[in-house]
């Protein structure tokens, strides 16, 4: 059972958050203007009940409807390219975007580039590239997460790698934004516990970076404060009783706040993990949070400060080091490798690690400039497990 209300948000798109909701979904996609939608999603999902019954759900509301599933867990260009090839085929009008932060990635990146003539690389979120698109061009998305860790469900980019380059691009255009989003805490009951903590982990450093970032933006800065609250008290709930329904909605809440506040910015948690990903098919949100308290005694200096604000806020004593300690203490506990090592991580592509890292789009928003000797410093500490 759960305590968690039925609530209807329209921050920053319509949110459709409780237990049991993905009984709306026949009706949300036709308040998209859908009538033949595509859900994508993972190889993973794609073979599950729930998967199944939002198809029959679908179809018994009168929709057609198939799934496309060819999504790695880092999705690649051919991934979108598959998936586009697959909407236009099948003659869809509309995007379902199911799953987990590949699922609804490439869902959305399926919707923005179905329109497109341009290449998928002309779209990377640098300066004003985005208004290269067709906006006519876009087709309307709804998404489902089925875990609670990138918030990609109330995004307006998607992340995808350049096969050639091994690189990890952030595709963006403010039109990727679901029309609405459907929160079913159910939904996340089935992840393995592993997922269920790496993900978790990725809200964490989302709402983390964001809370740090120096660009001003006082409502993302509030809502990453609350959002990294919610993580410390309720992922070592979820990890504990995968049943706990009301922690897992404190959690998708806390994914989606995660990826409302990183509007604010993001930092080297992210800058690096991005290219190790791309490098080595780490789990991302995993990445992240052996990343992490690496990143945060390296911008000490210039947190210190606002996270005596944040450990008052948390109920925690000491200050900076107290939350760094609780931090370090919620990762024993979860299992998170210490190390790189525990990623099967090592040191024969440092260099090139630091070399992508330094101009990786996040990298813009940490709070001490990210030079090559810095992302050097970053990753050492975190092979060797040096805080």
């Amino acid at each position: 059972m759960s305590t968690l209300p039925s609530v209807n948000w329209s921050y920053p798109t319509s949110v459709r958050f409780g237990v049991g909701r993905i009984i709306e979904l026949p009706e949300a996609v036709k308040a998209a203007g859908m009538t033949n939608p595509l859900l994508v999603t993972d190889p993973g999902l794609a073979s599950l009940p729930m998967v199944a019954g939002a198809i029959e759900s679908l179809q018994a509301a009168g929709l057609q409807a198939a799934v496309f599933f060819d999504v790695k867990p880092n999705p690649v260009d051919s991934n979108i390219t598959a998936g586009v090839n697959a909407f236009k085929a099948g003659g869809h009008d509309g995007v379902i975007a199911f799953g987990g932060g590949s699922g609804l990635d490439a869902g959305k990146l399926i919707a923005f580039m179905s329109g497109q003539t341009r290449p998928i690389w002309d779209f990377e979120d640098i300066g004003d590239w985005w208004t290269r698109a067709d906006p006519k061009g876009i087709a309307p998305i709804v998404a489902v997460p089925t875990t609670a860790g990138t918030g990609s469900e109330v995004g307006r980019a998607g992340v995808v790698t350049n096969e050639k380059t091994h690189t990890k691009k952030v595709i963006f255009h403010p039109k990727m934004l679901p029309a609405t989003v459907i929160c079913d805490p159910a939904l996340t009951a089935g992840m393995p516990r592993v997922i269920t903590i790496g993900t978790g982990m990725d809200a964490l450093a989302h709402c983390l970076e964001a809370y740090s970032a120096p660009m001003y933006h006082p409502m993302s800065e509030g809502i990453a404060l609350e959002g990294i609250r919610l993580v410390l008290e309720n992922l070592p709930r979820v990890a504990d009783n995968p049943n706990d329904l009301t922690a897992r909605g404190h959690m998708m809440s806390a994914a989606a706040m995660g990826a409302v506040g990183f509007q604010k910015g993001l930092g080297a948690i992210h800058s690096l993990s991005h290219p190790v990903g791309a490098l080595y098919d780490t789990h991302h949100g995993m990445t992240n949070a052996v990343f992490m308290p690496y990143v945060l005694q390296f911008n000490k200096p210039a947190i210190e400060q606002k996270f005596e604000r944040l450990a008052g806020f948390l109920g925690i004593s000491g200050g900076y080091q107290g939350v760094l300690d609780a931090i370090l203490k919620l990762r024993a506990d979860l299992e998170v490798p210490h190390t790189l090592a525990g990623l099967n991580v090592g040191d024969e592509k440092r260099d090139l690690i630091a070399d992508m890292a330094i101009v990786d789009p996040t990298a813009g928003g940490n709070p001490i400039e990210l030079t090559r000797d810095g992302a050097l410093e970053i990753f050492d500490k975190a092979l060797a497990g040096t805080i």
